[in-house]
């Protein structure tokens, strides 16, 4: 965390002490924030950032605005999001168009920061929260000048929170070998690998497309290998769980696609599935996951701060 954090907002703390969820104006507003983050940049001698924990809307999403086609990425990433993954290095200008899209709440969200030097996290309701090794004064006056307030704060309430128990195994070569040898005995497995939080894409692992498969990943993605679709699509869909469940089908043209739901959304699953060439279920009681890992960097430190829960 950096020495100097503060929280800065268009109202005055001093009068305005609840929430009453604002909207960005994408205006004068939305640009005066945007030029209080470069401020701050300038003074601290920084020019590019690291996305840390991206995500986009999931099933469920809380923002006063309906996110937007392409979560607000459109334009900065390719349509496959690549290189929007945790540790991805991007110019300052680039960091300046996800607060912009973050404070739309157009659907995508990540933490911004550089090492202990500079952070950027965008909370609920106008709320930004800027963090330097240095103590910005100029940046601070010039923001005030723009008609935000700003005041000093001890850190970020949007800071990573880690637990003791968090699993970070990394998916080096004994992690593959271990695959490989359930991918002999099984015929074929299911990767699931989440670079993006709420996108994750999927791949069907048989022994001869690991090599490949592995090559493809991002540093810092998350790895869950489940067994494989099964071609018995009528008996998935035939029992169906109740609570929340993820479904994953392959369709005729062979994507493979995913759909959280809920006992509540059986009906319109099925028809959602019907006609795929192979389904299954995750995330649901009595489905074991088979391992899970963390890509790690290219050097093989694993520096992704998410994880999976020891219970989870």
């Amino acid at each position: 965390m950096p020495a100097y954090v503060y929280k800065v907002t268009k109202r005055d703390p001093m009068t305005h002490w609840y929430d009453d969820y604002e909207r960005s104006d994408h205006g004068a507003v939305e640009s005066a924030y945007l030029a209080a983050v470069a401020a701050f940049g300038r003074e601290t001698g920084i020019a590019r950032l690291a996305i840390r924990e991206p995500q986009v809307v999931g099933w469920v999403n809380f923002g006063l605005d309906p996110p937007v086609e392409g979560d607000g990425l459109t334009g900065l990433f390719p349509p496959d999001l690549a290189g929007f993954h945790d540790g991805a290095q991007i110019d300052l200008a680039v960091g300046l168009e996800l607060v912009r899209v973050m404070l739309r709440e157009n659907g995508a969200w990540c933490r911004l920061e550089l090492d202990d030097r500079f952070l950027v996290h965008v909370g609920y309701d106008q709320y930004m929260y800027v963090g330097s090794e240095v103590p910005c004064p100029v940046a601070v006056a010039e923001a005030r000048k723009l008609g935000l307030f700003v005041e000093p704060i001890p850190e970020s309430p949007w800071a990573y929170e880690f637990e003791d128990t968090d699993e970070r195994r990394p998916a080096d070569d004994a992690f593959w070998t271990e695959v490989g040898a359930q991918a002999e005995a099984h015929g074929s497995l299911l990767l699931e690998a989440t670079a993006v939080v709420n996108r994750p894409a999927f791949h069907r692992l048989t022994p001869g497309a690991l090599a490949t498969v592995r090559d493809q990943l991002a540093p810092r993605t998350m790895l869950a290998v489940w067994p494989d679709l099964s071609s018995d699509v009528g008996a998935v869909l035939g029992d169906l769980p109740g609570g929340l469940f993820t479904m994953v089908w392959q369709d005729q043209q062979g994507r493979i696609n995913q759909q959280v739901c809920d006992d509540r959304l059986h009906d319109e699953l099925r028809a959602m599935v019907s006609g795929a060439r192979a389904a299954t279920i995750i995330y649901s009681n009595g489905i074991a996951m088979l391992a899970r890992a963390i890509v790690a960097d290219p050097d093989g430190v694993v520096r992704a701060r998410w994880a999976f829960r020891a219970d989870g």
